[in-house]
């Protein structure tokens, strides 16, 4: 395979830093007599932390052990050869770290060439091949086991996926082209398009066998062994494979089809991978493998030079590497333990709260609120919650019990607080509110309490300025659902010590939540940047403009709703909180609308009803609706709503609301699910030229998020 070979040394100078993986080659009897096996074994060192990925040097590793395994089964001495990863990892895709400082579509070329050179061969064996899929898979590394003729999957399998349209790509070292002729269409789909848009969703084992991906499912515990004695079965005849017949039909187009119309309502055209990756699956119809294969080599080629890619490995490396060690984080030695927590409130959100910490710290937990009835009434929340994951078999009795345990409710702070070490308040956005809340809870409190607010505007500073010991209050903002969004913005006040910062760090780790540092400035850094978002959209719509011209005006953002969906999720009369308060603070760009504030008046929980299936504008919203005469293309609403961004954006990092703009990206994306394809939000300004329009300059440099120059 000497073209391989020419194509891997060349792509290799372009990726300095690759943590090479090996493949190495054993021999060993196989049970019941099948005869002499091979098993190459892919591993790229002793932490086993450390994922298996695939770049120029790691392919030409395996193409050489499939050059010793070819060989010999050229001449007879093997039955078999398997295919496996170190424990608990198989393999998980190609080097990302490698694709980023790709310059030239020729180079990119080579790598989806080299990869399929390299991969078809396992095919191409004069003897059947195994996949023994032992441990977490993701793009090539379930590309891989693709072209072997059978695969078996552990029951311990915790993520396995083709991710590449999450990040911009497509699977492109078979995965377009095989796996619908493995499961068929339709379930090709949902593996690849539906799955990656669903903010990269993982299969378990048990699904992946379900699917029809693997030929059979064993234990974690002796798979490998379990793999290789049904490995014998199939070679001598004892065990059969049968696999599902595929619909070449009518169900490929639908499928294809419905694949679509899923990217459309979540890209809204405005990424390309999604489209062609179902290009490629619709023309896989045929069965023609080769030409699939060359139309996912030009398709890798053309989406690693693109912008979508580039912002997606951007987000990635935000998600998976900054959220890690956040900016401005204290050192964790100074962090204080936490051994019991108090919530002031009872209601949905401080429930939610209550929930998390139970469930993350395992210590005591105790709410209290300003009657019995709201306590019980939060208190049987978090048991019906914990009552839930035992049903679902997420946790079992004795743990639940355990956790019911340990959370109680009280009316007297003094009871429930006088050893509590981390206080939370979620009571109603009032500042009078939440002063007198910390001044009863200083009361009770032991002095080294933390006390943490969950306020999504107000000042942390202010909240704690009639204590006696503000040094200890931080802001701790969650983003709703508790459960499901990642971000927790971490407030420092003007007289917040480090060793309070250092302890609120450490729970949110604990949390599992990705804690992003802010200073203490109005609304922060989500609720800011989508208030001035949805305030522009909303000035149009007072001005003139149609409500479906100005919310379609975003469509090519891709974003996850519309602005208007997302105001009913969050609650108008909440949008109205918040904008009252960045308009008391910044009255030159934060406008307060009478539209808005008439339909929260009116007691409406959003603009729009969904009686056809479908959301409509709600009548009586469009009756309360007072609008003017000027009237904006999408276009010109898109632009003014980009540029208020890329201005308000500009002006937060000249406050140091944050270190530095890949902050406000990692917030976006934990916080209000924007999409990887953006990379939160400042590389499309940069792409789109709305950055250096408005401030003169781009927030990132060349080659962050983008081609290197």
């Amino acid at each position: 395979m000497s073209t391989t070979v020419e194509l891997l040394k060349g792509a290799a100078e372009l990726f300095p830093d690759e943590v090479v993986t090996s493949a190495h080659v054993r021999h060993f009897e196989l049970p019941a007599g099948a005869g002499r096996f091979a098993l190459i074994t892919l591993d790229n060192g002793f932490d086993h932390t450390k994922p298996t990925t695939f770049g120029p040097q790691s392919l030409a590793n395996l193409n050489a052990a499939i050059d010793q395994v070819e060989k010999e089964a050229a001449e007879g001495s093997i039955v078999g050869v398997g295919l496996t990863g170190k424990p608990f990892i198989f393999a998980v895709g190609a080097d990302l770290k490698g694709v980023e400082l790709l310059k030239r579509r020729e180079d990119a070329l080579a790598i989806g060439k080299g990869g399929h050179d390299v991969f078809r061969r396992l095919s191409g064996l004069a003897v059947p091949t195994f996949a023994y899929y032992n441990g977490a898979a993701m793009g090539g590394g379930v590309e891989v086991g693709l072209h072997c003729s059978y695969r078996t999957v552990s029951s311990a399998v915790p993520a396995f996926s083709l991710p590449e349209v999450f990040l911009g790509l497509v699977p492109g070292w078979g995965g377009c082209a095989l796996l619908p002729n493995l499961i068929g269409a339709d379930r090709a789909v949902s593996v690849i398009i539906e799955n990656s848009l669903n903010q990269n969703k993982q299969l378990k084992g048990k699904q992946v066998f379900d699917l029809g991906i693997a030929d059979a499912i064993f234990e974690g515990a002796d798979f490998l062994e379990q793999s290789l004695i049904w490995t014998a079965s199939v070679l001598n005849g004892s065990v059969t494979v049968e696999r599902a017949g595929i619909d070449r039909g009518e169900a490929w187009d639908q499928a294809v089809a419905r694949g679509k119309a899923f990217a459309d309502s979540k890209v809204h055209g405005a990424a390309p991978a999604a489209y062609r990756a179902l290009e490629i699956i619709a023309a896989a119809k045929d069965g023609d493998l080769s030409a699939g294969f060359d139309a996912e080599d030009e398709a890798l080629a053309d989406l690693i030079m693109g912008d979508e890619l580039r912002s997606g490995i951007y987000a990635f490396n935000l998600v998976q590497k900054r959220a890690k060690r956040p900016a401005g984080a204290p050192d964790k030695s100074l962090a204080r333990p936490v051994t019991k927590v108090g919530v002031v409130g009872a209601g949905l959100m401080a429930s939610q709260l209550a929930l998390l910490f139970l469930r993350r710290l395992e210590v005591p937990v105790v709410l209290t609120d300003i009657d019995q009835e709201r306590v019980d009434k939060g208190v049987g929340y978090v048991h019906a919650e914990i009552d839930k994951l035992l049903g679902k078999g997420r946790i079992n009795q004795d743990k639940a019990n355990r956790l019911k345990g340990l959370v109680t409710g009280v009316l007297d702070k003094a009871e429930g607080f006088s050893d509590a070490d981390f206080i939370i308040e979620a009571v109603f956005e009032e500042m009078g509110v939440k002063q007198q809340v910390f001044a009863e809870v200083e009361a009770v409190a032991p002095a080294h309490a933390i006390f943490a607010t969950n306020t999504s505007s107000l000042s942390v500073s202010e909240m704690a300025s009639k204590l006696k010991h503000p040094e200890r209050v931080v802001g701790f903002h969650f983003f709703n659902p508790v459960a499901i969004l990642p971000l927790l913005e971490i407030v420092r006040g003007e007289q917040t010590d480090d060793a309070s910062l250092a302890t609120a760090f450490g729970v949110a780790r604990k949390l599992k939540k990705t804690a992003v540092l802010c200073k203490d400035a109005p609304a922060f850094v989500v609720n800011r940047i989508l208030t001035r978002f949805m305030g522009e959209i909303q000035n149009t719509i007072d001005e003139g403009t149609p409500v479906a011209v100005a919310e379609k005006a975003v469509e090519p953002l891709g974003l996850p709703m519309s602005p208007l969906v997302l105001l009913e999720l969050v609650g108008p009369a909440i949008g109205l909180h918040v904008s009252e308060t960045l308009n008391r603070a910044f009255p030159d760009r934060f406008t307060v609308s009478p539209n808005l504030a008439a339909v929260v008046k009116a007691g409406k929980r959003g603009f729009y009803v969904y009686d056809s299936g479908k959301p409509e504008l709600d009548p009586e919203v469009a009756a309360l609706l007072k609008q003017g005469d000027t009237v904006l293309t999408e276009e010109q609403v898109r632009t003014r709503v980009m540029e208020a961004v890329a201005q308000e954006i500009g002006l937060m990092l000249q406050e140091g609301v944050v270190a530095e703009a890949q902050d406000i990206d990692l917030c976006l994306i934990t916080g209000a699910g924007w999409p990887f394809h953006l990379g939160g939000i400042t590389p499309y300004l940069d792409r789109e030229g709305y950055s250096e329009r408005v401030n003169g300059k781009k927030f990132l440099p060349q080659g962050v998020a983008s081609v290197p120059a």
